[in-house]
């Protein structure tokens, strides 16, 4: 029919029945009736929507009618799938048994709801840069202001260009920097903001845009912008360091999430043929309903801050996190075995990794990758699983949120050992270019092992912690003295019946930690006493 607009329709059907709302929203009698946005015909207060449940009908708005992205690789299952090989390599095909999503669409409303920064990669002309504007009209942006708001990397780009402007009378007549008033860029004042091409910016105003992206705010001509939280977008045709300019390791390692464009399917062209028939552009026809106010993203990142993860995840994640950094042949002192330490003196690995004899660099996890993980990285892995759940309507992060968020933060984090055996067996070449896969099947790997040791039963170490995390206020003499015996023999335990390991190191380091608190302590109540 000539004059519908096919993009306008919102399901009134809630987007997971099952789900418990994280929202503190009272129940409405009238949402029975008219679904979750309500009434059509009315207008209505965000206020009154559960916001998990906005953002989940926000996502589907664009996966459906917006962004073709019929790549369903956020896989969710009640029950085990079962799979359907395709092709020489038997390569499986599952169908998931719970509500799955596409990355491309699911990590930049995540990212949108938390208020991180997202890196979209891919070739030309696959959906980054609408995707990155559609999430500025959920922010309640109009196209227009959205577009022109839009930074486009390109190699002349000076801070000015990226900042502001100085007054040019002010400089003909100041005396001192401070007397310059800056006519400031406005998209600096955005809930959100989007960086196209990002690796065509010069060296110099990428320190700028670190300085925007890091800390919010801008500065130039000793003047200071403060810069409202926001939700980053940017773009790259690859993230291998092309582009005009390479990106400095800072403003790196300041993204949180990397996703990946997918290839268009040609079965869905008549999605297409619409929008060239139709004469419609899906960027202007985003419900107003799906809009969210500065309050509700305020309120929205504080309640995923809120959502629970258990001691048992944790455990799991510090368990992944103690892989990869070790290097036992980097440094003679225990606390210097990292590879960053050999990194910083210029000793190549094949050197190291010949010394260590007795290592079986296939099954170790940390044979695999070149580096460890950082704080910065980990913080943003516990913050999108916490954004997953709370997407889900679940209170609590669940093993799978880790699993399916893991391998987008640490894309660009967490890089592979070409020459590690691993990659070396033939079933296992794929993942040299999947680093997707990789990632997420060095986390199942990282499980197994950590449920071969009996960790989730029995962790030593972690109830030791936990003591000492309790508080030393009223510890007798007595009691700390028993602690300290027991810290040392679980020390020679560690030594005697393990090979020194990533989780190993840790686990020590750890031990010598509590040993030094607790000596300390025991020297204060002797010299009390």
């Amino acid at each position: 029919m000539k004059g519908f607009n096919p993009f306008s329709r919102i399901s009134a059907s809630p987007t997971r029945p099952a789900a418990q709302s994280t929202s503190s929203a009272s129940f409405d009698v009238a949402a029975l009736v008219n679904g979750p946005f309500g009434d059509p015909d009315q207008a209505v207060q965000p206020a009154s929507v559960a916001l998990a449940e906005k953002l989940r009908q926000a996502y589907f708005w664009i996966v459906n009618h917006a962004v073709i992205s019929p790549h369903y690789d956020v896989e969710y299952n009640l029950s085990p799938p079962q799979p359907i090989q395709f092709g020489d390599s038997q390569t499986p095909l599952y169908l998931p048994t719970d509500q799955s999503y596409s990355s491309f669409i699911l990590l930049p409303i995540l990212t949108f709801a938390a208020r991180r920064k997202c890196l979209f990669i891919g070739g030309p002309g696959r959906g980054k840069t609408a995707s990155a504007l559609l999430m500025g009209l959920l922010a309640g942006y109009s196209p227009k202001q959205v577009r022109r708001a839009m930074q486009h990397g390109h190699p002349q780009m000076t801070v000015a260009d990226l900042l502001g402007n100085p007054m040019p009378m002010d400089i003909m007549k100041a005396e001192e920097q401070s007397d310059i008033r800056i006519s400031w860029r406005s998209w600096l004042d955005m809930r959100v903001k989007i960086v196209d091409e990002y690796n065509r910016i010069p060296t110099r105003t990428q320190s700028a845009l670190l300085t925007v992206m890091g800390d919010n705010y801008a500065e130039m001509f000793n003047q200071i912008h403060e810069c409202p939280p926001a939700a980053w977008y940017l773009t790259a045709n690859d993230d291998q360091g092309g582009g005009t300019y390479p990106v400095i390791e800072a403003l790196k390692d300041r993204i949180d999430v990397v996703v990946q464009a997918l290839p268009f399917n040609p079965r869905f062209l008549d999605e297409l043929l619409i929008r060239i028939e139709e004469g419609v552009d899906p960027a202007d026809c985003l419900p107003d309903v799906l809009q969210f106010s500065e309050a509700d993203m305020a309120q929205m990142e504080a309640d995923i801050r809120a959502v629970n993860l258990p001691p048992a995840l944790r455990q799991r994640l510090e368990f992944f996190a103690s892989q990869f950094e070790f290097s036992e042949y980097s440094g003679q002192q225990f606390e210097y075995k990292s590879k960053d330490t050999s990194r910083l003196a210029g000793v190549a690995r094949h050197q190291l990794a010949m010394l260590e004899n007795g290592r079986d660099r296939l099954a170790d996890l940390g044979c695999q990758t070149r580096n460890g993980l950082s704080v910065r990285s980990l913080m943003s892995l516990i913050v999108y699983a916490k954004a997953m759940a709370y997407f889900r309507g679940n209170s609590e992060v669940e093993l799978n949120d880790l699993t399916q968020m893991l391998p987008f933060v640490l894309h660009s984090h967490l890089f592979a050992d070409e020459d590690a055996p691993f990659f070396q067996q033939p079933e296992n070449a794929a993942f040299l270019s999947d680093k997707i896969g990789w990632l997420r099947h060095l986390f199942q790997l990282s499980c197994r092992e950590f449920e071969r040791q009996g960790r989730h039963r029995n962790d030593e170490v972690a109830a030791l912690k936990a003591e000492m995390d309790e508080g030393l206020e009223g510890l007798s003499l007595k009691e700390c003295r028993k602690r300290l015996q027991r810290i040392e023999r679980t020390l020679q335990q560690l030594a005697t019946g393990n090979k020194l390991s990533g989780a190993v190191h840790d686990d020590a380091m750890t031990l010598k930690y509590l040993h030094q608190r607790y000596s300390n302590y025991q020297r204060w109540l002797t010299s009390q006493s």
